[in-house]
């Protein structure tokens, strides 16, 4: 499937996240209603509307907004499950995704996280060398002392893994899962 947003904006303000979280729950109130709407046109919908925070194919250009580009496809379905249900419930779950997923259906969930699946991932990404330094350290020791345990257990060396951290995470400090999200976006 090939999207062609019918704009390509390089920043995306307060604006464009209000205009999102409206647009998502009537765009799939629509897709619902409308019985000549393919299957493929809800998802192909959907992403165009994920691509506002999630950049186009799933690359961001926000620090904010994680990139969905190459994420294993088991990965996006239950995430995107999660932040429906509202089991995910982390600030930013809370504030952005719960209302964007409430109305997406099984079958749009597992089309957008094919889409999402099948691009290829982002560029790694430059960052403070210290933060890297300190997230590498998380990712390959943990911190035993709070029960967070070692990130490449389940990811793997290069980060690749499937695991949905949700408990995992729980006790790292927001400053660790900065260092984490540095050194894994540094890979």
């Amino acid at each position: 499937m090939t999207l062609r947003p019918d704009r390509n904006t390089p920043t995306r303000g307060p604006r464009s996240l209000i205009r999102a979280s409206i647009a998502m729950p009537v765009l799939v109130a629509l897709a619902a209603c409308n019985g000549t709407q393919s299957g493929e046109s809800v998802v192909e919908g959907t992403v165009h509307v994920c691509s506002s925070c999630h950049g186009l194919e799933g690359r961001s250009i926000s620090p904010t907004f994680p990139n969905l580009a190459g994420q294993p496809h088991d990965y996006l379905v239950a995430q995107l499950k999660a932040f429906r249900d509202h089991t995910r419930a982390d600030p930013h779950a809370h504030t952005y995704m719960w209302g964007m997923a409430a109305t997406l259906s099984d079958a749009t969930i597992d089309g957008v996280a094919t889409y999402y699946a099948a691009q290829s991932p982002a560029a790694p990404t430059p960052g403070d060398p210290g933060s890297i330094a300190a997230g590498k350290t998380i990712f390959a020791e943990g911190v035993p002392d709070r029960a967070v345990p070692v990130c490449a257990n389940c990811h793997g060396e290069k980060a690749a893994g499937a695991d949905a951290m949700h408990e995992n995470s729980i006790n790292l400090t927001p400053e660790e899962i900065r260092q984490v999200a540095a050194y894994v976006g540094s890979l």
